[in-house]
């Protein structure tokens, strides 16, 4: 009986070992994408083609097994548009429930021009517009960059979501955790001081938040809008804009971004539709 037990005990304790090893040696990775912008293809007539991007761009997330899955903002091409809402959130619908999904508002979610009553739809319809969330050794800090680029008709929520993101920073300090902001604006594409144009943020907006995330030593921001790859840097704040899942207006074809945790260092590749990996991570 006494050899019984030892056995058991030996057989039980190596699989926990097993199980321990292999539970340090898995990666934790999250997804990237963004713009899936549904209608953008046939100018709002139909969401096909986005219908074809999106799920597949789904199915392959329910493969990978990320830890989670951010879209960087644009879920519909025409801001409000309930069937375009309704046939995203059917898709979504078919994620596996262990995968958590973080929304970001982006210009077509809320408009170009965003008004209390586009911010209120948004909530309504899809959730609220900035908000953090902790997934393993990460503090995701979402927001809303319409507030920095047109803020003519939302100020007052524009100064709230400031206040609000020196507040969290603050609070994220106490954590320990690694600070990951997610927004679908660029806040630059290349360079921190570059001129203001449609794909980035106003450069005196641009410089208060940079110094605000500089403060708290955030050093990844990642983005969307472009339709394209960009990257550029501000010091060691990382500046990722990402290609859609929807339709390019750049050279990079639709597809999403892997994102590695190595200790404090994000890791991230962006792999077109056509080349994803069969498993993650790639041997």
């Amino acid at each position: 009986m006494i050899r019984r037990a030892f056995i058991g005990t030996f057989i039980a304790s190596s699989i926990l070992a097993f199980a321990a090893r292999v539970s340090a040696a898995d990666p934790f990775f999250f997804i990237q994408t963004s713009d899936p912008q549904f209608g953008m293809y046939a100018s709002d007539q139909n969401f096909a083609q986005e219908t074809a991007n999106w799920t597949f761009a789904i199915a392959n997330v329910n493969r990978i097994h990320p830890a989670f899955l951010v879209v960087t903002g644009d879920l519909v091409n025409k801001a409000g548009d309930a069937a375009q809402i309704a046939e995203v959130q059917r898709i979504n619908r078919s994620i596996e429930p262990s995968i958590h999904i973080y929304n970001v508002p982006g210009n077509h979610d809320v408009g170009n021009d965003p008004t209390p009553d586009s911010i209120a739809a948004y909530r309504k319809n899809i959730g609220p517009d900035y908000y953090s969330f902790r997934e393993g050794p990460l503090y995701g800090i979402v927001l809303n960059s319409s507030y920095f680029k047109s803020p003519g008709k939302v100020q007052d929520e524009a100064a709230k979501q400031e206040a609000w993101l020196a507040a969290e920073l603050e609070k994220m300090k106490a954590t320990g955790a690694l600070p990951v902001v997610f927004l679908h604006i660029p806040l630059f594409l290349k360079q921190p001081d570059e001129a203001e144009q449609y794909f980035n943020t106003p450069l005196d907006t641009r410089k208060r938040i940079l110094a605000l995330l500089h403060r708290y030593n955030v050093r990844y921001v990642f983005a969307g809008h472009l339709h394209a790859n960009s990257e550029g840097k501000d010091g060691d704040l990382e500046m990722i804009t990402t290609a859609p899942a929807g339709k390019p207006i750049g050279p990079d074809p639709s597809g999403f971004r892997i994102v590695e945790v190595k200790g404090d260092v994000l890791e991230h590749k962006y792999y077109p539709f056509g080349t994803l990996p069969n498993t993650y991570p790639v041997p």
